[in-house]
């Protein structure tokens, strides 16, 4: 059948609320502890922001391998596994002695747990739905903005309290609750995933008396283990063949701009505060609002770009989101004070909230629901790099300058850059369909005319043959008399 658009969806949502808060929240929280890392440690804002690239690094880069247990082993097989990683490895970075021990623990353990959770359970919510999608996303990514508005002051209150060694072990407990959240994950056999025998069953890939079910079988089922290595081949071309698609390829090298340009900021925010004579509580506030002020903007962009009126232009929509998180981050270095950053933590956050909701509805739209999971992989992977390098790389522009004005320019370009980019394709796609539809205009006009011609020629030709006749019984008639 097709999406069923509610019913045990709305868990399936619920379910990747709390992934989005365990995965994406934690690891925003992890800038809190920036400060406290450089001073017990020693080390300078290059060093100590490798944590978080790696963390971030590690999800995005380990996500086609949490699309590949989830198609082939099970969504709640995946979203367990990582819980267990990712608690494993927070719990062990409460003992850590230095920069590269929480470089593992803390950055590859935690962030491959993370990748197993979190591309499957979004890629869950668009098996669910269809025609309220983007509202659906918007519900399920804000746990993003609220884990951060809720975890931001609370993990300042740890660390206060227990010190960073105590709040790194409280949220490794707190990361477990992943493992429930797997089993909500119930999974959903979809028309279009149930397709019919692929090519390979024509052949002699597979023996006669199992060919009858495999063609009831989706064609990336858990039983591939079953196929011999031609079908495996086949299947796990047919999983990737959207790699192909000149949309996706756009998309993906925006994607690589937006996602250098977004990263650093969520490390820096509270670093920088804190220069400009901002309190530690009203740093770790201005965080608060910007999880806060990021669920409005999913809920409401998920909701808006679910209008009649406004689902067509979700591309653009996406576009406009992106392109104002750029100018924003191009106008903080001119905001040094907590009156003036208040209103860039509203605004950043609002759009940041809108485009995050919109990349798997994109990603959707795209590829189509059945390849949602392995694109989506391959969409988060592509975030890997800039996650790794971005923050190091403004952490270095800080230690040379001085300030934190470059990394924040060069952080605005690459977003806006990303966004100009998906405009001037979309720009040429739609000049180069205008001119196609020209040009069948163009054909199609010529042959009314010629089909109009020789419509003409038959009539007169008739009429012709008529007049003949008539001539000659008229002739008839008159040597008759």
């Amino acid at each position: 059948s097709g999406p069923p658009d509610g019913g045990w969806g709305w868990m399936i949502v619920a379910g990747c609320f709390l992934v989005t808060i365990c995965t994406r929240a934690v690891t925003r929280c992890i800038s809190i502890f920036f400060v406290e890392f450089q001073a017990y440690f020693g080390q300078d804002y290059a060093r100590t922001a490798w944590i978080h690239s790696i963390v971030d690094c590690a999800t995005m880069l380990c996500a086609p391998l949490g699309s590949l247990i989830s198609n082939h082993v099970s969504c709640q097989v995946g979203i367990m596994l990582g819980g267990l990683l990712a608690s494993t490895g927070l719990i062990l970075s409460s003992f850590a002695t230095s920069l590269e021990h929480l470089y593992l623990s803390l950055g590859v353990l935690t962030g491959l747990g993370f990748a197993l959770c979190y591309s499957p359970a979004i890629a869950m919510v668009g098996k669910y739905f269809n025609k309220r999608k983007a509202l659906a996303y918007g519900i399920a990514m804000s746990g993003s903005g609220i884990g951060t508005f809720i975890l931001a002051p609370v993990v300042q209150l740890l660390i206060e309290q227990f010190s960073w060694r105590g709040a790194l072990l409280i949220l490794g407990g707190f990361v477990l609750n992943l493992c429930v959240c797997g089993a909500l994950m119930r999974p959903i056999s979809l028309k279009e995933d149930c397709k019919t025998a692929p090519e390979f069953l024509e052949q002699n890939y597979v023996p006669e008396t199992e060919k009858q079910d495999l063609k009831r079988m989706s064609i990336c089922s858990p039983l591939i283990k079953l196929w011999p290595h031609e079908c495996l081949c086949y299947c796990s071309w047919k999983e990737y063949d959207f790699l192909l698609m000149p949309g996706f390829m756009v998309l993906a090298v925006s994607i690589l701009f937006m996602a250098y340009g977004c990263s650093p900021l969520f490390v820096y925010l509270v670093p920088y505060a804190l220069s400009v004579g901002v309190s530690h509580h009203q740093a770790a506030f201005l965080m608060s609002i910007l999880g806060v002020i990021d669920i409005i903007g999913n809920i409401t962009f998920g909701w808006l770009t679910d209008r009649r009126c406004l689902k067509k232009h979700r591309y653009f929509c996406y576009l406009f989101a992106v392109g104002m998180d750029g100018l924003c981050c191009l106008f903080l270095p001119v905001l040094q004070s907590f009156p003036l950053l208040v209103p860039f933590s509203f605004t950043f956050g609002y759009f940041d909230g809108a485009y995050v909701t919109l990349i798997p509805v994109m990603t959707a739209d795209v590829v189509g629901t059945s390849l949602l999971s392995s694109a989506l992989g391959v969409v988060y992977f592509l975030h890997a790099i800039p996650y790794l390098v971005s923050p190091p790389v403004a952490g270095w522009l800080v230690d040379t300058t001085g300030s934190y004005t470059a990394s924040f320019l060069l952080c605005g370009f690459s977003m806006i850059f990303s966004s100009a980019l998906l405009c001037f394709a979309r720009l040429a796609k739609k000049i180069k369909r205008t001119g196609l539809r020209s040009l069948t205009g163009n054909m199609a006009l010529k042959q009314h005319i010629w089909t109009n011609g020789a419509i003409a020629y038959s009539v007169t030709a008739e009429l012709d043959q008529r007049d003949v006749e008539v001539l000659a019984v008229d002739t008839n008639s008159y040597s008759n008399r």
